[in-house]
C-alpha cells in the first residue's frame, strides 16, 4: 500500500463551514457595532485559527482592532459560533465515497484541523464523520497549527506511521506547506479556501476535483521521492 496514512483538513476540504463561521462572525460584528460583511469576503479570513479569523474580520474596514477589541470579539464569536456550528455546514459531494475508499485500500485516517477541539468533536459526529477517522488533531491539541507540521508528525505518531508514508488532502497554503515541511505528499482540492487565491499557486503533487479522485490518486501514485 502506497499510503497507509491519510490526513485531511477539515474546513473547505471534507465540509463546507463558511456559512456558520460567517454567520458567528457577523454576529460577532453586530456585537461589536459593526456592520456585517459579505460571506464570500469571510471566506477569505478563514485558514489561520479562529483568532486570526477575529482579528481580519474585526479590521475589515482597514483600522486594526486593539487587543481589548480582539479579546472581546473573540469572546463573542466563541459564544456565537458554539450556538451556530453545524447548523448551515454541509459535506462536499464525494466525501463519504472517497472515505469509504480509503478505507477500501487499508489507508488509517485523521484529521488535522487548526479548528479547536471544542468544535471540531460535535462537528465531526453531527455530519457522520467521526467513525471514519482514527485520529484527530485540533488547532489546540498541539503547541503550534498549521503551517507548521507539528500536528502533522503528531497525526502520524497517532496512527503509528512516519511522515513519509502519509498523504495530506488539504485546500489552501497552510495545508500546502504543513505538509511539504513535514516531508508528506499532499494534494488540493479546488473547492476550498485558500484565503481568497488560486488554488493552482500552491506547491502540491496534484489537484484533485473530490476525495473520491483523491482516493484514485493514491493508488496510482508513483513511489514518495525526495522533495528539494
Amino acid at each position: 500500500m502506497q499510503f497507509p496514512g491519510i490526513l485531511f483538513d477539515l474546513d473547505g476540504t471534507l465540509l463546507d463551514t463558511i456559512p456558520d463561521l460567517a454567520d458567528a462572525a457577523n454576529a460577532m460584528r453586530q456585537d461589536m457595532g459593526l456592520a456585517p460583511i459579505a460571506e464570500e469576503i469571510i471566506a477569505t479570513y478563514v485558514g489561520k485559527g479562529v483568532e486570526q479569523l477575529v482579528i481580519r474580520t474585526l479590521g475589515h474596514e482597514g483600522t486594526p482592532a486593539s487587543v481589548d477589541m480582539v479579546m472581546r470579539g473573540l469572546a463573542r464569536y466563541q459564544d456565537h459560533y458554539r450556538a451556530l456550528n453545524g447548523q448551515r455546514s454541509h459535506l462536499y459531494p464525494g466525501v463519504i465515497a472517497g472515505l469509504q475508499a480509503f478505507r477500501e485500500q487499508g489507508a488509517r485516517l485523521a484529521v488535522v484541523t487548526n479548528k479547536g477541539a471544542e468544535f471540531t468533536g460535535p462537528l465531526l459526529r453531527q455530519k457522520g464523520l467521526d467513525g471514519y477517522f482514527d485520529a484527530v488533531v485540533c488547532g489546540d491539541t498541539c503547541e503550534r497549527k498549521k503551517p507548521d507540521p507539528m500536528p502533522l508528525f503528531h497525526a502520524c505518531d497517532l496512527l503509528g506511521i512516519s511522515p513519509s508514508q502519509a498523504l495530506f488532502i488539504g485546500d489552501s497554503i497552510n495545508d500546502a506547506l504543513a505538509a511539504r515541511a513535514a516531508g508528506m505528499r499532499v494534494l488540493a482540492l479546488p473547492y476550498g479556501y485558500n484565503e481568497g487565491r488560486p488554488v493552482q499557486t500552491l506547491p502540491v503533487d496534484a489537484i484533485v476535483d473530490s476525495i473520491v479522485a483523491a482516493a484514485r490518486w493514491a493508488t496510482d501514485a508513483a513511489p514518495q521521492t525526495e522533495h528539494a
